[in-house]
């Protein structure tokens, strides 16, 4: 080994992403010790790093340091000799020569992570969750939820739309009602935004198209497993538009980009978590009294609430819309005005209506969209007509008292698509740190 110990100022630090480029190379690599298989002679190290688990072999031959130094979860670097291996699904292993041990644990884990998947409660899955994420599933559902994320950023920037990042503390919710946190601010009452739904509309009439990534809060007492106190709301909003079907029109090329995208960019990820990705052709639109009418008609079921989609008719319109047509996403449009926020504008023919959709995927509801009032006097008389206090909205119809073209948006919750398109019955498996009615830690 002298002749390493003079090239180890030189030997190079690599990722595990570049190792196959360096097949017959003496290299150092860091991570955390994942897992250890002890044969008879030799021990297998699974080393995790940042994206993927690399496999080396511990032999006497050649490992200068005591198997008895590699601890489970203990971060190291290892100055390793990179293999071919024609038996690794990878092409290589790694023989490992020298060991730099950087931490160690004091406490063995509570839970074992380094299997298949995390075999345990879904309570102590999340209530451990900064250990139980180290699995290689767990944590791969993330990496494919970046990707999304990605997808969307990359889509919208080339629809020329511009990023914002609005305020979380705010005045007035956009919806109202009681789902909404309270907050004391220096005196005065504010609240935890139920969503940018405001700021996107103001902002419209600054660059016209509009989105933003960020958390929004809903104060509802539900103890679903559809249901989140805290999720990710992916909102974008568009001016200048001739109807609420640009902004599905948009979204559906904005959903097709981001399969194809995960499809190119995540093949490892979708691979583990052995994901069937939907496709998309044409998401068919059907309207809300008319997806009712089919749901019935087709299941027999009596029609209880005219206003709105009960869960159970999401899932069968989903099971009908994917017979009929093969598609796993169908929008659902004109809802009730009732249902609708104040903002949402109503149809012209029929008023009880509004120009707004669901989109529903696999039986659950992952975006809400549609047009809005952007006139400043059809704004005012529909938030008197409702019996709001208009002067509450002060600052909200600022923008429409000074002008703002016609526009609309859509907002889409990223933990729901993401459990859906991983087939998660229970949308926490796919929040990094749930928030809901019982969890407030980790």
């Amino acid at each position: 080994m002298e002749n390493l110990k003079l090239l180890e100022n030189n030997i190079l630090q690599v990722e595990a992403e570049e190792l196959v480029g360096h097949i017959g190379e003496v290299v150092r690599i860091h991570g955390s010790i994942y897992k250890i298989r002890r044969m008879s002679d030799f021990a297998f190290v699974l080393l995790r790093t940042k994206r993927s688990v690399v496999q080396g072999v511990y032999s006497g031959e050649y490992s200068e340091f005591p198997l008895e130094s590699l601890v489970e979860e203990s971060a190291v670097i290892f100055t390793a000799r990179v293999v071919a291996e024609e038996r690794s699904k990878v092409g290589y292993e790694l023989q490992l020569l020298q060991l730099e041990v950087l931490s160690v644990p004091t406490e063995s884990s509570p839970i074992v992570i380094n299997q298949k998947k995390v075999d345990t409660s879904i309570e102590n899955l999340l209530s451990y969750r900064p250990i139980t994420l180290r699995n290689e599933k767990e944590r791969a559902i993330f990496k494919l939820q970046e990707g999304i994320g990605r997808a969307f950023r990359e889509f919208l920037y080339g629809e020329n739309f511009t990023e914002v990042h609005t305020p979380k503390i705010v005045a007035t919710g956009a919806e109202g009602g009681a789902n909404i946190f309270k907050l004391e601010y220096f005196g005065k009452e504010a609240y935890l935004a139920q969503s940018p739904q405001f700021y996107k509309q103001m902002m419209v009439g600054v660059y016209e198209r509009v989105f933003e990534i960020a958390p929004v809060f809903r104060a509802e007492k539900h103890d679903t497993s559809r249901h989140l106190n805290e999720y990710t709301s992916v909102d974008f909003e568009m001016g200048y538009i001739t109807g609420f079907e640009e902004i599905m029109d948009t979204e559906e090329k904005m959903l097709k980009f981001m399969l194809s995208y995960l499809q190119e960019n995540y093949t490892k990820e979708l691979e583990l978590l052995k994901v069937k990705l939907p496709k998309i052709e044409k998401i068919p639109r059907v309207r809300f009294m008319e997806a009712k009418e089919m749901v019935a008609s087709a299941y027999g079921r009596e029609i209880k609430d005219y206003e709105d989609f009960e869960p159970e008719e999401e899932k069968l319109l989903s099971e009908l819309i994917k017979k009929s047509t093969g598609s796993e996403f169908v929008f659902v449009t004109h809802y009730p005005s009732k249902k609708r926020p104040f903002y949402a504008m109503e149809s012209k023919e029929n008023p009880a209506e509004t120009l707004s959709f669901d989109l529903l995927f696999r039986g659950l509801e992952v975006t809400t969209g549609g047009q809005r009032i952007h006139g400043y006097e059809e704004q005012v008389a529909k938030l008197k007509r409702l019996g709001m206090t208009v002067e509450l909205f002060e600052s909200y119809l600022m923008m429409h008292k000074y002008g703002m073209p016609p526009h609309g948006g859509m907002g889409l919750g990223l933990e729901r698509l993401t459990a859906k398109l991983l087939n998660f019955e229970n949308v926490r498996y796919a929040t990094l740190f749930p928030r809901d009615i019982n969890r407030l830690m980790p």
